[in-house]
């Protein structure tokens, strides 16, 4: 349904809202009602080169800012912040579908990413070797490379944006983000915020859009790096065509996190655990848990500990403070999600819970799916191999310690993986042994803290670095090293001898 008007959201470019010259539109969504809430603006590759043009201005002026200047920015931003994060985690539940406590997790998350950029002085702080050779010194320097861009998703609209920019900017960069066109007003919000903590005209931008955008940006000859999170068929293409044009790339992909239950883990624990990591925001998020991994003799006591618990949670509109979970994004996924259920109950999984039913009072247009959950899956069915991203937690039942790090190390997504268990040996030997990139020990989600970066392995990630923490801060500059030397007028000669340190 589509009311009568709508509101558009325009891009941000030098420091004001920016109509651009594009007439193409996408419509955004109230998922708790299925109506038309806005139309945001999708650029164009003209509007990309008045972006980054408007980018590459400010640079200059904003490197040679001081680091402390730059810092008081990010701490001014910070406050406005927190006196907002009730009105940022309302704007986020509207266009998302999140309920608003979930939402204001993430504005609290995404702001870490602001404390730690805070520090920049201390963080890019170089190093100094005296006395190398004769009279000769060396010393090292972290420098901005100048425009950078980040392409976000949909189910973070605060977060993974603050992964990037404002490590981007405290490093002297100017930046320019694509947030997904789903969810856009967050990102704008957050602009306005940076402009009234003081940050100059063009060093912070916006531009809407899909994948003419994205192109434009991936080949932009100004644009010197790439920060990118969504799924992996669209991280590899992004990192493929961005280093093809030169550009430094984080490509952040796909995941399948499971979860190992022992034994002799905490059940009431584990099955809290996995309930809270799969279907909280409704399953959309890249670090939720999609599988679990029961071993032994405990698979039927968990499955019946999270069925309980699956069964009691209360669907209903993002805004509505009795709501635990809230709507899937857009009907179009939701109605992709459900299929995915279909296909499981097809493919001979045993359906333990269906939310295919659910009705929200009131809300028979909102884009609602009730918890999922399916029990003895295989790794041949859809519901395993596939990222479904939706309210769709599986159990897999294995023998041994043996097989579920077997089945681990089988999986093609590595980002992150949890255990559960008393038996510290065993959990010692998993963080060892397991192939991914962020491991949880009784602890279902492992989002690092900001000064520690966040990344997976193998397919989740394309490019060498993580986002945020001190990998981000590398991505965000690059070394130079300097050897001076300071002679005696008296040692003064020509020497065709090869340099060496005595």
């Amino acid at each position: 349904m589509r009311p009568n008007a709508v509101r558009d959201v325009h891009h941000w470019v030098g420091g004001k809202e920016w109509e651009g010259t594009s007439e193409r539109r996408a419509d955004v969504f109230d998922p708790s009602t299925g109506a038309v809430a806005a139309r945001v603006r999708l650029a164009d590759p003209s509007d990309l080169d008045v972006v980054v043009g408007t980018a590459s201005d400010a640079y200059p002026e904003w490197r040679e800012t001081p680091l402390g200047r730059r810092a008081r920015v990010l701490f001014a931003f910070r406050e406005i912040a927190e006196r907002h994060k009730d009105d940022l985690a309302r704007v986020v539940s509207s266009e998302h579908g999140k309920v608003v406590a979930d939402a204001l997790g993430e504005v609290a998350r995404g702001l870490e990413v602001v404390d730690f950029a805070c520090g920049i002085p201390h963080l890019v702080k170089g190093e100094h070797s005296e006395g190398v050779s004769t009279d000769t010194d060396v010393h090292s320097l972290r420098q901005p490379l100048g425009v950078c861009a980040g392409i976000t998703p949909f189910n973070f609209p605060v977060m993974v944006p603050m992964w990037m920019w404002p490590v981007a900017i405290a490093c002297g960069n100017t930046f320019v983000l694509k947030p997904s066109e789903r969810d856009p007003s967050a990102s704008i919000m957050v602009a306005e915020w940076l402009a009234e903590a003081g940050l100059p005209d063009g060093v912070f931008n916006v531009v809407h859009g899909d994948k003419a955008a994205v192109d434009a940006l991936l080949a932009h000859r100004d644009v010197r790096a790439i920060s990118f999170v969504g799924s992996t068929p669209i991280a590899r293409y992004v990192y493929e065509t961005a280093a093809q044009h030169g550009k430094r790339v984080q490509a952040l992909g796909g995941a399948k996190n499971h979860m190992v239950v022992l034994p002799d883990a905490d059940l009431e624990l584990a099955a809290d655990a996995a309930v809270s990591a799969g279907y909280g925001s409704a399953g959309e998020r890249c670090m939720a848990i999609s599988v679990v991994v029961a071993v032994g003799e405990i698979g039927d006591e968990l499955v019946d500990a999270i069925r309980q618990r699956t069964e009691a949670i209360v669907v209903g509109p993002g805004d509505d403070a009795a709501s635990e979970m809230g709507p899937l994004v857009t009907g179009v996924h939701r109605d992709r999600v459900a299929g995915y259920v279909d296909a499981g109950a097809g493919e001979g999984a045993e359906l333990v819970v269906d939310g295919r039913g659910l009705a929200v009072d009131g809300r028979a247009d909102g884009f609602f799916l009730g918890p999922c959950l399916f029990d003895r899956v295989t790794p041949e069915m859809s519901i395993y191999r596939d990222e479904i991203f939706g309210p769709v937690l599986s159990v897999v039942r294995v023998d041994s310690y043996d097989d579920a790090a077997r089945l681990l190390s089988d999986n093609p997504y590595a980002n992150g993986v949890a255990l559960f268990t008393r038996d510290g040996g065993a959990a010692r030997r998993f963080e060892r042994e397991v192939d991914a990139g962020m491991v949880g020990i009784n602890v279902p989600i492992p989002v690092p803290m900001a000064y520690y970066s966040f990344g997976g392995w193998k397919q989740s990630l394309f490019g060498d670095t993580h986002v945020h923490g001190p990998e981000g801060v590398r991505f965000y500059t690059r070394a130079k090293v300097v050897t001076s030397r300071w002679a005696d007028p008296a040692t003064r000669g020509p020497d065709l001898g090869f340099p060496t340190s005595s």
